[in-house]
């Protein structure tokens, strides 16, 4: 027959091999005792058969398996040891066969009982009875019946192997068929029982579960009534109006008639706790002291009065009109680092309330302001909601950060979500898609922020009351680094104990050249970037300088990063010096002009100017060319049509509605050959008739000035209103012209023409 080897020893792989490659002929041949030793001749018996290798297949883990043919039985007569594998003699034996009576009974019972070993054990093949009955020759089947017996012991296999006779080992055979029979049947009968047991057990502990759920559910039954009671005393304590605590109880009704597990009762619960949680007539007692709320509000901060002057008014108000008064909506709107934020907190501490912060930015879901539905899967109230529970007072201050960053998307728009919560004639009534029941948020100070108010939608910002912030200046940055971002960072990096300071001197230095912001973040971080230097040198025992001078900010920063532009040294033709406002604050910005012979007027603007500044260029180059007559001069200035305007620092973009006049001072000063001031500035939008408008941003425009030691300054004369907000050192420092009309500009800040040489 066809049988299959895996071959693994080395010794038989070097002999499957060495056959192989020659005459393919193998000795199969049994080891009387398995171990993974290679075999000695004494430990292999002397009875094999002979096989011709008619398939090698090498297989990956290194092993070989083979396909074998046998064709007889052989006599082992000797072994050799080649060294590398095992060589052996042997003689063919011949069985001796029958064909009586006798033996044909003996192979009708070897089959009989074959079968039933089949039927009974489960451990044949059925298709093993097929190859079986159709065996006629008593040698052949007993060979047959024992390939399928694999679980026979070898040495008994090994023994039928030996007779030579097929009468005998038809006997032997029925012999161990038998033996294998009664096995089997005790094999059954054992599985039968344990089998009986098994089911039982199960039947039993099955049954005892079940029991045991019967008890707790029993058990349970008695606790929900104590839950539901335990719910309705809170409910009661919760003091919500009276709509809500109908539902509440409606809701605990729900949950007391509901099977214990059941998966609603889950949510039940949690809309249960978040009713009771949140503080429906819970509220913070207002500190109605307008002077200590004053005194707390410039504790914590510099400047910022309008800001301040609001909450004042809100108190005073609040003291007159009591609890009828609604809260204010405020959105303060500014560049980042003025302190948008840090005075919401601020406020709450004035006047003696809870403080709530919500960060919108990224926020593009509706559900996030508003809350989910409650037939969602982990829903829960909106970011509103959430903060007054937080807060557990119903009139808080609530923060609602970086309204102008909220997005939009196909899960809705968030900013119309805030529509109803930040208007004080709906927010009395204000629903979240969770609570699903009306929550007054008339009595919360809603203060929201934004860098840029272009961004929140018109809508939302019709129901706010904006608050600009511009920016600090340089005077009220210096003040706030001294009173607080100095301590703060001297105490941070551990120096509090060692008399270190900032000279007044170096904070201004910080101020101009380390820095160039509307806040004072990067004002701080540089700040504590001096602090550890000198913490560094303390701490290693070197001496170092306690007092920072502004020579000491070269050895611990670096040069200076920025500069500021400053005054002109002399009288030019064709340069004049404008001021500019941008979120760093007010500057001076020169700009020049040069006139050249061309055939066709012709207007070149340099310097990265935006539309709006290449508008008021054109605008002032046509203005100048209408007042040609009183300047002296003719429209086309004496054939000088090709007319370039520049202004430096091109690298850095330029916009804005403020350089007219300046633009048109430069063009009739390069026109007329007449120098323009060098101590004088200015700022003001011009109209082709020549009439100065009004511009933004005087305050620091008039402080850029002051820092660059510029003390004349034109200003258009709408903006005479805006002088009130220049400090006063500043404004008693410097004189301002106030002009209606371009005539007047030029008259101011043009000198008569220098005479040639």
């Amino acid at each position: 027959m066809m049988v299959s080897v895996l071959v693994g020893r080395e010794r038989s792989i070097n002999a499957v091999n060495y056959a192989w490659d020659g005459g393919r002929i193998l000795a199969l041949i049994a080891q009387k005792q398995i171990n993974t030793e290679d075999p000695l001749p004494d430990d292999l018996y002397g009875v094999g058969v002979l096989a011709e290798i008619v398939q090698y297949l090498r297989v990956p883990d290194g092993t070989v398996r083979i396909m074998a043919e046998t064709s007889s039985k052989v006599c082992v007569e000797g072994f050799a040891d080649t060294g590398e594998f095992l060589v052996a003699a042997v003689s063919s034996m011949h069985d001796v066969g029958h064909s009586d009576t006798e033996t044909e009974g003996l192979m009708r019972l070897v089959r009989s009982q074959f079968e039933h070993i089949v039927h009974t054990g489960r451990q044949v093949s059925p298709e093993a009875l097929v190859n079986v009955a159709s065996i006629s020759e008593a040698g052949k089947l007993s060979y047959a019946v024992l390939s399928h017996l694999s679980h026979v012991p070898v040495g008994t296999r090994q023994a039928l192997l030996e007779i030579n006779d097929d009468k005998q080992r038809l006997e032997s055979l029925l012999k161990v068929l038998h033996h294998e029979a009664d096995v089997l049947e005790v094999q059954r009968h054992i599985r039968a029982r344990v089998e009986k047991e098994i089911g039982e057990n199960q039947r039993e502990m099955i049954l005892r579960e079940q029991l045991k759920a019967i008890q707790e559910e029993l058990r349970e039954r008695d606790d929900r009534g104590s839950e539901a009671d335990e719910y309705r005393a809170r409910i009661r304590d919760a003091r919500m109006p009276k709509g809500a605590e109908e539902r509440a109880l409606k809701e605990v009704d729900r949950l007391e008639r509901m099977p214990y597990g059941a998966p609603e009762g889950v949510v039940i619960r949690t809309y249960l706790d978040w009713l009771i949680a949140l503080p429906w007539s819970t509220r913070s007692e207002d500190r109605l002291d307008i002077a200590a709320a004053a005194a707390v509000l410039d504790e914590d901060h510099y400047g910022l009065e309008k800001v301040k002057d609001r909450i004042l008014e809100y108190l005073a108000v609040r003291q007159l009109a009591g609890d009828t008064m609604k809260g204010p909506i405020l959105c303060f709107v500014g560049p980042p680092g003025v302190g948008k934020t840090s005075i919401g907190r601020s406020i709450a501490r004035a006047i003696g309330r809870e403080f709530v912060r919500v960060s919108l930015g990224g926020v593009r879901d509706e559900a996030e302001i508003r809350g989910h539905r409650r037939t969602y899967v982990g829903a829960l109230p909106g970011r509103i909601m959430q903060g007054i529970r937080h807060a557990r007072v119903c009139n808080p201050v609530f923060m609602l950060d970086e309204i102008d960053k909220l997005g939009v998307d196909f899960r809705g728009d968030p900013s119309s979500a805030l529509l109803e919560a930040l208007d004080p004639e709906q927010n009395a009534e204000f629903s979240d898609h969770y609570i699903e029941l009306p929550f007054n948020l008339r009595e919360v100070m809603f203060i929201t922020t934004a860098n840029f108010l272009d961004n929140v939608p018109p809508a939302l910002r019709d129901r706010m009351e904006v608050i600009p912030f511009p920016g600090y200046t340089e005077y009220e940055k210096h003040a706030i680094a001294k009173r607080f971002l100095c301590p703060k960072q001297i105490r941070e990096n551990g120096l509090e104990g060692t008399p270190v300071r900032f000279d007044d001197d170096a904070i201004s230095r910080l101020i101009r050249e380390y820095t160039r912001e509307a806040g004072v973040r990067n004002l701080e971080r540089e700040i504590g970037a001096v602090c550890r230097k000198v913490a560094r040198a303390v701490a290693s025992g070197k001496r170092t300088r306690l007092t920072i001078k502004p020579k000491d900010l070269d050895a611990h920063l670096g040069h200076g990063r920025y500069r500021y532009g400053t005054a002109n040294e002399r009288d030019e033709v064709g340069v004049a010096t404008g001021l500019v406002f941008t979120e760093a604050g007010g500057d001076v910005v020169t700009v020049e002009v040069s006139l050249i012979k061309g055939t066709e007027p012709r207007l070149t603007l340099t310097g990265q100017l935006g539309e709006v500044m290449r508008e008021s260029a054109q605008a002032a180059l046509t203005c100048v060319r209408s007042h040609a007559s009183e300047l002296g001069i003719d429209a086309s200035f004496g054939g000088l049509l090709d007319v370039h305007v520049h202004v430096p620092a091109g690298a850095v973009p330029k916009d804005g509605p403020s350089a007219g006049i300046t633009i048109a001072t430069a063009i009739a000063s390069a026109a007329t050959g007449r120098p323009v001031k060098s101590n004088v500035a200015m700022t003001g939008e011009v109209t082709l008739r020549g009439r100065v408008l009004p511009v933004g941003g005087i305050k620091e425009k008039v402080l850029g000035a002051h820092r660059a030691g510029l003390r004349i300054v034109i200003l258009p004369a709408e903006n005479e209103r805006d002088l009130d907000d220049v400090p006063d050192h500043v404004r008693n420092d410097m004189e301002f012209r106030l002009v209606s009309d371009v005539a007047q500009v030029f008259a101011l800040a043009l000198l008569p023409p220098v005479a040639a040489a």
